[in-house]
């Protein structure tokens, strides 16, 4: 269970027949007119609404995406920190198998995590690197730049990461031992704590790191279900 700051599972009912689902990062309205489009029955997402502490009337924004998931009969399903952590298709986990890193396991053979709700991963890359290198990697595979700060020819032998906004993990990797950490976001303190602690910092894109688990989960749900679920990535460059 995940002190969650969402609903997991359905969000919005639609109807009870799921023929084509669209999977995607963000139930953004965007993402809604695509599923809409193409006819899906269901839209699956990792960021979905109905956040804790958001204003909850319905109006504007809100308004408009509701509207248009309830006028076309579309179920609306999210699942946030579950999917951070599930050790398979979870994004900590398919992260990693986009980037090659070696995960460590313990004697049971599930993932090494730590932090809060073992959301932090650990492992190392495929090949003895330094960051100038390792950071390199990162950006041709998510296709985008990451904001990076230690010194270029630092080893990253220990690396340490979690998706999304988890740059608030950042001192607990350090304390654990972490050579470099990645994470999608970057807050104004995470610069001095890299420099003053010998410890890079990576920060590869919320969007850009939690593509790959509602991805893997739309394919298994594709075999399992033998219906056709189609990825849908809108950009987003935070």
């Amino acid at each position: 269970m995940f002190a969650d700051y969402c609903p997991n599972g359905l969000q919005v009912q639609g109807t009870d027949r799921v023929k084509r689902m669209v999977t995607g990062v963000t139930a953004s309205l965007a993402l809604i007119d695509e599923a809409i489009d193409i006819g899906a029955d269901a839209v699956l997402v990792h960021h979905g609404w109905f956040w804790r502490g958001e204003d909850p009337t319905v109006r504007g924004q809100r308004r408009a995406r509701l509207a248009r998931l309830l006028a076309n009969d579309i179920n609306l399903i999210a699942y946030h920190l579950p999917l951070d952590a599930h050790p398979v298709l979870g994004n900590n986990a398919q992260l990693a198998r986009e980037l090659e890193w070696v995960i460590d396991r313990d004697s049971q053979d599930a993932p090494v995590t730590t932090g809060a709700s073992g959301l932090i991963w650990w492992g190392q890359p495929r090949d003895d690197c330094r960051l100038s290198k390792f950071s390199a990697h990162i950006a041709q595979k998510l296709r985008r730049e990451p904001i990076v700060v230690g010194d270029p020819d630092q080893p990253c032998r220990r690396i340490a990461w979690c998706t999304g906004g988890a740059q608030g993990m950042f001192e607990s990797a350090i304390e654990a031992g972490a050579d470099v950490f990645i994470t999608g976001e970057i807050s104004e303190p995470c610069a001095h704590l890299a420099r003053e602690n010998g410890v890079a910092f990576i920060s590869a894109g919320h969007h850009a790191t939690e593509r790959y688990g509602v991805l893997a989960l739309g394919q298994a749900l594709q075999a399992a279900l033998d219906i056709p679920v189609h990825f849908i990535d809108i950009d987003n460059p935070a």
